[in-house]
């Protein structure tokens, strides 16, 4: 085997074993991401589970004006 050969091998083994690398550096990121990915799917679904009660805030906001209103008419029937 001449020289050229055993350099073209050597190469050729280098570079495998740094495809090698980074393939298993981007499936161990990958794995990461995916983890928190979930992590915070179920974040957010807590998120819409605990704030859900919030879209009848307008219909309070309604029920408290018509409160506010008829006492103030109360009050003002009564001199206040």
């Amino acid at each position: 085997m001449s020289t050229g050969w055993v350099i073209g091998f050597t190469a050729l083994g280098v570079v495998v074993v740094a495809v090698v690398a980074l393939v298993v550096t981007i499936i161990a990121l990958a794995h990461t991401i995916a983890k928190q990915a979930k992590d915070i799917d179920e974040s957010l679904a807590e998120s819409v589970r605990n704030t859900a009660a919030l879209s009848q805030l307008s219909t309070t906001i309604d029920h408290a004006h018509v409160i506010v209103d008829g006492l103030h008419r109360g009050r003002t029937r009564l001199g206040g």
